[in-house]
């Protein structure tokens, strides 16, 4: 069966206020990015580049950063669906090196898809006064997907660089593409270096 994607909205840039913004790299662990992890994402890998540059690019403007870190611990539920996985203290659970977290970045720990549930990350964003949300990481129809929805019904704007998120395959990515897009009125560029700030 072949399925057509509806049509998907993209801007071909972004310039966003660095006070009021913020990027998000979800779920950037070695389990889902490097070999040997317990629930690798293929093309994961090839967002750490892209990941690096929007990282290096909202430092240099005061752009502040949040990580999300899947973490679980045993007899987690979701072991049964996904079998174990970023199990806490482990090498899998760590935030991959290349993407390690700076000073000044923020890290919250998260036991489901959405990075604000169960978080103190929508309390954070507040006191920072941040408004825009440049969300990046895997998997793009889960937790990205489901991070994405969860601030644009808190009244974020969310803006999805497809170079830097991944999914398991073709049509999970395009599904969360649209969903972020229609669904949830997010913006989509084609790369993070189609995001400003200033």
């Amino acid at each position: 069966m072949l399925v057509e994607v509806p049509r998907i909205e993209r801007k071909d840039r972004v310039v966003l206020p660095a006070k009021e913004t913020a990027v998000v790299v979800v779920d950037m662990q070695n389990d889902f990015v490097k070999p040997g992890g317990k629930l690798v994402v293929p093309a994961a890998a090839k967002t750490i580049e892209p990941i690096r540059r929007l990282l290096e690019k909202a430092r240099s403007k005061g752009v502040k950063v949040f990580y999300t870190q899947d973490t679980h611990y045993e007899g987690d539920p979701e072991f049964a669906i996904w079998g174990e996985h970023v199990r806490h203290g482990t090498w899998g659970w760590r935030i991959v090196d290349e993407l390690a977290p700076a000073g000044g970045d923020i890290v919250v720990m998260k036991t489901r898809y959405d990075g604000f549930y169960g978080t103190p990350l929508e309390d954070l964003l507040r006191v920072y006064g941040i408004k825009n949300l440049v969300i990046v990481g895997t998997v793009a129809n889960i937790c990205v997907l489901h991070t994405a929805g969860s601030a644009a019904l808190r009244g974020y704007s969310v803006i999805v660089p497809e170079d830097g998120i991944s999914a398991l395959n073709d049509f999970d990515m395009q599904a969360a593409l649209r969903q972020i897009s229609f669904l949830y009125r997010g913006t989509i560029v084609k790369s993070v270096d189609d995001v400003e700030f200033q």
